[in-house]
């Protein structure tokens, strides 16, 4: 049965039940997107909890993990990477650095330093926290596969992209055979695997991808989600570098007629449109999901 969550009186109580409560609260409020409400609620509680249980506690810790996806989520990279740096070297300590738990911190620091544009140190600790959850996990597992996603945004950024290519190869065959090939993630490992290409002036097999990726956002998400705005301006991108200047002035003419309820200074770009937040549109609902981001927030903790 799902859980009741009191609304009254969620702060403001050192109670372990009403501190419990306080705790899920914040995460109903940040699934609803209401992250400042659910950061000024989680940096309540973890005072609390700090205070009664201890910096140490599992508890304690869950809700420092809650607190700083928040602070991602609002763009404080900063203060998200100070907490996560806290809670990582508190977990290392306590729980080792194989344990599920630390991965996932390891993995939200790195999260936050490509917020900071921090992409080498975001890489190193991806790299390690993708060999543990291989070695740990196995290769199929989806938080093995996350942090092949992490990774090979972070070797794109940091010109890359044979390693980036190989890493979204990886992680793509695998999403297609587990979650298949409409999944979103899926749709955002192979739109990736494509910018890969791009850079590396494969055209041709990026253009076979994007035009795949394409193909199934229409059908799934529809003509105009800003996802699939951007999968349209990177297959325009393609089809230019092969020669194919009608075809591609046409997808540009027909994206930019949908793209004209979107905010102009997120207009879909070619080729890095993958590795961006897509175009803000009044006539679609932005999916989350739907497209890459820099990083991916880890679980929330409900402990």
């Amino acid at each position: 049965m799902p859980r009741l969550f009191n609304r009254r009186n969620t702060a403001g109580d050192d109670d372990l039940d009403a501190l419990a409560n306080a705790h899920f609260r914040a995460v109903e409020l940040a699934a609803m997107g209401e992250h400042q409400q659910a950061r000024e609620l989680n940096e309540d509680t973890l005072d609390r909890r700090r205070r009664v249980l201890g910096p140490d506690h599992p508890a304690t810790l869950a809700t420092a993990n809650n607190l700083a996806t928040d602070l991602r989520e609002l763009g404080e990279f900063e203060k998200a990477r100070e907490l996560d740096q806290d809670t990582l070297d508190r977990r290392h300590r306590v729980l080792g650095p194989d344990h599920l738990d630390t991965l996932t911190c390891a993995h939200n620091l790195a999260a936050d330093l490509r917020g900071l544009g921090r992409y080498a140190a975001a890489r190193e600790i991806d790299q390690d926290t993708l060999d543990r959850r291989r070695r740990t996990l196995g290769d199929d597992h989806p938080s093995t596969l996350r942090s092949a996603h992490s990774l090979g945004v972070d070797l794109r950024q940091l010109g890359e992209y044979r390693l980036a290519r190989d890493i979204d190869q990886f992680a793509l065959v695998r999403r297609r055979r587990i979650l298949g090939d409409d999944d979103p993630e899926t749709l955002v490992n192979a739109s990736n695997l494509a910018v890969d290409l791009r850079r590396l002036g494969e055209y041709q097999q990026a253009r076979a991808i994007a035009t795949e990726v394409l193909d199934r956002r229409r059908r799934k998400l529809g003509e105009d989600h800003p996802s699939t705005l951007h999968s349209a301006a990177n297959l325009a991108y393609d089809l230019r570098a092969l020669g194919e200047y009608d075809a591609a002035r046409r997808l540009d003419e027909d994206t930019l007629a949908r793209s004209a309820g979107c905010s102009a200074t997120t207009t879909p770009t070619p080729s890095t449109a993958s590795t961006r937040s897509p175009p803000t549109c009044r006539r679609s609902a932005r999916d989350r999901s739907g497209h890459s981001a820099p990083h991916r927030p880890g679980p929330r903790r409900r402990p």
